[in-house]
């Protein structure tokens, strides 16, 4: 039996650092791999990511098209229909029992309930939305599609 106390890493497994600058005798002495002079051999010294020393930088001579809505996007969790044959006819279906189900983990900006499969029972889906075959789908079995 092993012991707590007698585990080890594998041999190699573990290998100490590079101590730069310690001597010449190491090959990492004296200018310890930076070079002589410059700006990347200065204590803080160096270029930022995309800096073509002084060139205008290629992400700044791109044109720039459009516009984003990211800090207002919002971000729907979907659920197709044939995750939800797992419930018994009539079941009232909202986003809290789905999380129940573990069918989803958190509602975000809202839940939307997708065509991808078949759906052979009388459902009502309360959902924020729905794509258009998922709602004809339910309809179709006899169910409801509610909107939140």
């Amino acid at each position: 039996m092993v012991q707590l106390s007698e585990l080890r890493p594998n041999p190699g497994a573990r290998k100490k650092p590079t101590r730069k600058g310690q001597g010449i005798g190491t090959g990492q002495g004296k200018t310890a791999g930076r070079g002589h002079k410059g700006q990347n051999a200065r204590s803080g010294g160096g270029v930022r990511p995309g800096f073509e020393g002084g060139q205008m930088p290629l992400q700044r001579r791109m044109p720039k098209r459009g516009f984003t809505n990211a800090p207002f996007k919002k971000r729907m969790v979907t659920v197709n229909l044939d995750s939800l044959d797992r419930f018994a006819a009539g079941t009232v279906i909202t986003p809290e029992l789905l999380k129940e189900a573990g069918l989803i983990k958190k509602t975000g900006d809202g839940v939307k309930i997708l065509g991808e499969g078949n759906l052979d029972r009388a459902l009502t889906v309360r959902a924020h939305a729905f794509s258009k075959s998922a709602a004809e789908k339910i309809e179709a079995a006899g169910g409801r599609a509610e909107v939140i």
